[in-house]
């Protein structure tokens, strides 16, 4: 082979500098943020991301952006996983660097729920309260030794609705509340309006509405803090006293009724009541008083949006019903109402409570995340502080995992020899990582039951008006927990039998 001419050994030199060159150039070039919407200079898209339904609106953008994305709020930046098995990857295999929360001006640093678990920051105070909220729930088997309870009170819950009707979603909450305030403080809620699950209710509507990304501006530009609240953009200051004085009523009343039971020697042993048998310090005081809160703070309104969910179901999809009463008569028979052991032997009511939770997730759009240290995926840069949030409505009506995800149909999770189930909800309606659900064994054993049980004994139709069949509207609301929205329901013994069962309810309360 010939020797390169000088000309040649110098050209080949200069090619060999000029690659050396661009490969270190794009090596230190950062890696970009994920794409999004344009926006406008300072605003970003504030005009583009709706103040309702926003889930919809980022499945819609991901069909442009793809499955990781970002928008770009008054200048903080904040990605939007659109992708079950982005979500997966980042905030279940990652969740050492993925489990921080958000500042969160408002409902946080001013009006304090940051004492409640699903808001803390990540670190040891997160972590302690985890630990025992496990001691009572983190696992199905801890939750199946709470089965009597559980089962005593949704069966007072079909007495209320057989007294009562058209008070559903009034005794579905009542239900909710009844069972966690029992576990969390030995109480046991009163007939007809109880004080305590109002005071529940009213501080947990507010969080909802309060914690709807851009609810406030004051998240954004924490002076406004100071302003007073008659210049133009305050008005948000005359909720304070309320939200603050509401969740400190959540928080402090249930918590001095268990003090004041022990003190007199008579209460019902329940979660509060064994971590007082320590001697306390008034900061670990502190944190058992949180964590009991976090027990009804995190439990109660997402199972009354599934239960008041399921009545729904059923007046719209009656062949469904008629198939899930069809399995209970045939393994349990008429004689008896379903309990929690039985759930193995249901497998399409095990799966029409499946489908719930996918058919409209409770919190359509997770909490955000935040993470703790820089991260690259699939070629983006995620800075330290990024917030990610997961759209878990998109995942569950994604029709690359769901065929026909906007229908209504328990069968997809029933395998077969000519098909799979397909992929298990609860995967992701409960949450990732370390910021997964501490009740979610709780809420899942509450709601078969409610649905079960309500089946076994209840004909659920639509009600009629002058002989005609009303439609109801099956828009849930938007927020950081999704309702259904009102509607009425006719519910009826399926028979003289079903309320004989129902009446028994009597024997114990």
């Amino acid at each position: 082979m010939a020797a390169l001419s000088p000309q040649e050994q110098l050209a080949a030199f200069l090619l060999a500098v000029l690659l050396v060159y661009r490969f270190v150039s794009n090596s230190r070039r950062p890696a970009p943020f994920p794409p999004g919407p344009r926006g406008l200079p300072i605003i970003g898209n504030v005009f583009d991301v709706p103040t309702q339904y926003q889930w919809k609106t980022f499945a819609k953008w991901s069909e442009k952006w793809g499955d990781i994305m970002s928008v770009n709020i008054l200048g903080q930046r904040m990605v939007i996983i659109n992708s079950a098995e982005v979500a997966t990857a980042l905030l279940d295999r990652k969740s050492s660097i993925y489990s921080d929360r958000p500042h969160m001006v408002m409902i946080g640093e001013i009006v304090g729920w940051t004492r409640i678990v699903s808001l803390h920051n990540y670190g040891p105070r997160f972590r302690e309260t985890r630990r025992l909220l496990s001691q009572m729930l983190g696992s199905r088997d801890k939750v199946a030794a709470l089965a009597p309870l559980l089962e005593a009170e949704e069966h007072r819950f079909l007495l209320r609705v057989f007294r009562d009707p058209d008070s559903l979603v009034a005794q579905v909450r009542k239900a909710a509340g009844a069972i966690i305030l029992m576990l969390a403080y030995g109480y046991e809620v009163a007939d007809g309006e109880d004080p305590y699950v109002a005071i529940v209710e009213k501080a947990m509507s507010e969080v909802s509405a309060a914690a709807t990304p851009a609810a406030f501006l004051v998240d954004f530009f924490p002076i406004l803090r100071y302003f007073p609240p008659w210049l133009p953009g305050g008005r948000w200051k005359k909720n304070i006293t309320e939200y603050t004085r509401d969740l400190n009523a959540m928080c402090d009343i249930p918590y001095q009724f268990v003090k004041q039971r022990i003190a007199i020697g008579s209460f019902t042993p329940n979660f509060t009541s064994r971590l007082l048998e320590e001697k306390l310090t008034a900061e670990r005081e502190q944190l058992v008083k949180d964590a009991a809160s976090s027990l009804y703070a995190g439990g109660s309104d997402t199972t009354v949006s599934t239960v008041t969910g399921f009545f729904l179901a059923m007046m719209c999809y009656p062949e469904v019903q008629r198939r899930a009463q069809a399995e209970i008569d045939s393994v349990i028979g008429t004689d008896k109402l379903p309990v929690l052991a039985d759930r193995k032997r249901l497998p399409y009511v095990h799966a029409l409570c499946l489908e719930l939770l996918r058919w409209n997730p409770v919190a359509p759009l997770a909490i955000p995340h935040v993470m703790s240290q820089d991260d690259h995926y699939a070629g983006y840069h995620l800075p330290k502080g990024t917030a990610v949030m997961a759209n878990v409505w998109k995942f569950l009506h994604d029709p690359a995992t769901y065929v026909d995800p906007f229908e209504f149909d328990p069968g997809r999770f029933l395998s077969s020899d000519k098909k799979s189930a397909e992929q298990d909800p609860r995967s992701y309606a409960y949450g990732f990582g370390r910021r997964i659900c501490p009740g979610m064994y709780l809420a899942d054993a509450t709601v078969f039951l409610a649905v079960a049980m309500s089946l076994a004994v209840f004909d659920i139709r639509k009600p009629a008006a002058d002989g005609v069949e009303m439609q109801p509207n099956v828009e849930f609301t938007s927020g950081v927990i999704s309702h259904p929205p009102p509607f009425k329901c006719s519910i009826k013994p399926r028979s003289a039998k079903a309320e004989t069962l129902i009446l028994s309810a009597d024997m114990t309360l």
